[in-house]
Order: C-alpha cells, then structure tokens, then sequence
C-alpha cells in the first residue's frame, strides 16, 4: 500500500514538476511573462525605432517583458511556420496582411476576437480591417499600409520644356512626357522618361490601374483575362519594344540600391515609389528637386487607381501567452505607438487617430508627400490573396513575363492564366 502511495505521490510530482517547468520558459525572475517578438526589421533605420517601441512597452507596465528577435526577411515566415508546426512559435511576429485569411483558414495564427470589440475594430480603417478577418473572427490586427507614387524629377521637367507642377496625369499624358524627357546620344540612353516595369508599380498594377480598380480577383474569382488587363500587358509589351530589350536589360542591371537609385542618379526622371521613398530621397538626394503625384490613370474617365500591401500584428497558433501578446499588439496598434512609427518611419500607419496626428505634425516636404500619400489610399486597391486560391499569383506570373517577352501573345497569355487559376480552386 505504502509502495503504491509512493508511486502516486511520485507520479503527482513529475506531473507538478512539468508544469511548473512549462510556465517557468515563459516567466523570468521577477515572475513577469516573457514574450519573443519577431520581425524582420535589421536596419540602421528601422531596428531602432521598433526596438524603442518594445522599450517604452516594457517600461509602460509590470507584467510583461517582451524581447526582439530579428530574423532576416527571406527567411521569417517560413521559420514562422515551421516553429508552429513543431510547437514553439513565437509569441507575436509581423506579417503580410495580404494574406492573413489564408494563414486563418489554415489554421496557423489565433483568434483574436474575444479581444475585439467596435471601438479596436472601428480605430482601423474600414479595408485594413477586412483583410485581417476570415469568416467574421479577426485574426491580426493592422499595423501599416501603403500606396504607390509618382516622384517626378522637376529639373528635368524644366530641361524638357514641361511645367514641373503639372506631372502626368493619365497613360496618354506619361507617355507623352516621357518621350520628351528620354535622351539618347550615341545610341545610348542617358535618361529614361519612364519605363512601366521599373521602380515599384509593375504588371499586376497597370492591369489594375487599367481595369479603373478592378483587381485579378474580385468576389473571390479570378477576373484575369479582361480587355482592360489585356491592352495593360499591350501596352508595356508596346513600350518595352519601343526603348529596347537589350536597352531594358542593361539599364537595369545598373541599377543599384540606396543612393544609387536611377531616380535619384538621374537616370530615370519619373519613378513609382511608396511614400517611405521619401527617407531615401532625404538622405541620398543630394537637394534633387523632385515632385509627388498620383499614379496616372488610363484615361480621363476612369480613377488614378494605385495599389497597396501592408503589414500586421499577428500571433501565431500555439503561441503559450496569447492574453499578454494581444496586450502587446493593442499597444503597438494603439495612437502613441503608431504616431510615432508613422512620424519617424513614414509609413501610411493603419490607425485613424494616429494618422491623423501625423498629418497636423509634419511639415514642409514630408507634409507635402504625407498629404499625397493620404489621397492616394483613397484610389488604392488591396489586393487580398484568398484561400481558394492561395496560389493564383504563382500561375499568372510567368505567363505575363512570357508574353510581356514576346514568347506568347497577350491574348493566350491571360486567357491561359484565367483557366489555369480556375482551375486552382481548393
């Protein structure tokens, strides 16, 4: 009998024993809850600026500490995944809002909806706050967002005899510009007015642009083969011909990062950017006297249509503190913290209020694209991937660099990527 007490008692500790251990890897001395926050945010920039978020937070309460891991942005979803898979992911990490409703229908990342209620939910703008829901329960909460520019090269107007107020405001017009703003000498470029496939407004967003904001998925179907999306891929098939494929090819392979962006070397004097172009810009610039205008649109009749992505707070499935982590991203949610990343950052921040701030906080330049900003989110389509067709970008990719390379027509292009996603559907 005493033996068997003995092996129950024994029994009841082990079991003691092991949850005990279990909170302990999650509490640190002081008995305050240990959170790893991933985010792929290393830059002399940006890493600063989160790390003294993290600082104020700590500092902001008793109960919770949260540490930064910084993992490097090929590889932190990945490793986000597998760390769920085995059990251990972090406890908050920043991800695509893009695709937050496919990580929800997979289970992937926790329910935050018993956290919510309208004033959380109505403190995001009405789209953001779309993107990070799957069948009515929230699942992140948003973070920033973004919207695509022109940054036009003024001096270069001047030179070409265009008014520097007055940048394109529609397809016809950019081309027009363009072809007074590119010089050849030699046979070779000096200067590029535009080109549709450089800087940060590609294939995808001309054919969006082109279709007045209609997207390649709309409803949860495809809609990729229409004859606005055709003639897009027409037209910078058109132009890339026009400039030269070998041309294209060499520019490109010049191009380099930082202060050696072909916009601000003066190589190419119209350029799409989101508005954080604007650090580069200030600290690279070199005093490059430069504007900020809406993305053109197709024609007089249709919206200067721009497109957008983002990024959100999220907490992984199986994450052992899900309570103390949605204090954390309410925090980092919240008007101080989004104020501050937006005015420091610059950002398009998720967050009304904070935007706002912002807004009446910045002067001179930085007020100037901030405001632009602002009006461009207003033309700004987001485009959400979907769980029933989670890999329909990775079909249509290669056929539109088939045809845009003059191995395919337009027209088999889109019409074979439209069948392609249909039939993807999971």
């Amino acid at each position: 009998m005493k033996k068997w007490l003995m092996i129950v008692c024994a029994s009841l500790l082990a079991i003691l024993s092991a949850c005990s251990s279990g909170s302990a890897e999650n509490t640190n001395a002081d008995g305050k809850v240990e959170l790893d926050f991933w985010t792929f945010w290393g830059s002399e920039t940006r890493r600063p600026m989160i790390e003294k978020l993290i600082e104020d937070f700590n500092n902001s309460q008793d109960e919770i500490v949260v540490k930064h891991t910084y993992v490097p942005w090929g590889d932190i979803w990945t490793k986000n995944l597998a760390a769920i898979a085995a059990g251990d992911p972090p406890d908050v990490i920043v991800n695509d809002i893009r695709t937050v409703k496919i990580r929800a229908s997979n289970n992937q990342v926790e329910d935050l909806s018993k956290w919510v209620d309208d004033d959380l939910k109505n403190s995001f703008y009405p789209h953001l706050w779309d993107a990070v829901t799957y069948e009515d329960k929230a699942y992140a909460l948003p973070f920033t967002t973004d919207t695509r520019m022109l940054f036009y090269n003024k001096d270069a107007f001047r030179e070409a005899g265009l008014d520097p107020e007055k940048p394109p405001r529609t397809w016809k017009e950019l081309k027009e510009y363009s072809d007074k703003l590119t010089i050849k000498k030699d046979g070779n470029y000096e200067q590029v007015g535009y080109y549709p496939n450089w800087g940060n407004f590609t294939t995808h967003d001309w054919m969006i642009n082109a279709d007045n904001g209609k997207g390649l998925m709309e409803g949860g179907e495809p809609t990729i083969n229409t004859p606005a999306k055709k003639e897009a891929i027409q037209w910078m098939y058109d132009w890339k011909q026009e400039l030269g494929e070998e041309a294209v090819q060499d520019m490109k392979a010049e191009f380099g990062n930082e202060q050696q962006n072909p916009f601000i070397s003066g190589k190419v004097a119209m350029w799409a950017e989101i508005g954080t172009f604007y650090k580069q810009l200030e600290e690279f610039g070199n005093d490059l006297d430069y504007g900020v205008a809406l993305m053109p649109s197709y024609n007089e009749d249709t919206e200067p249509w721009s497109t957008g992505g983002g990024f959100v707070m999220e907490i992984p499935k199986g994450a052992k503190n899900p309570e103390a982590s949605m204090k954390f991203i309410q925090y980092l949610t919240d008007v101080e913290a989004q104020t501050y990343w937006g005015e420091n950052n610059f950002d398009n921040i998720a967050n009304k209020e904070a935007t706002q701030q912002v807004t009446d906080n910045l002067d001179g330049k930085g007020a100037e694209i901030f405001q632009k900003s602002m009006e461009s989110l207003e033309h700004t389509y987001l485009s959400i991937t979907t769980p029933e067709y989670p890999e329909y970008e990775n079909l249509v990719n290669p056929l539109i660099d088939d045809a845009l390379n003059g191995k395919i027509s337009v027209e088999e292009a889109l019409d074979q990527a439209q069948k392609d996603v249909e039939n993807s559907k999971q």
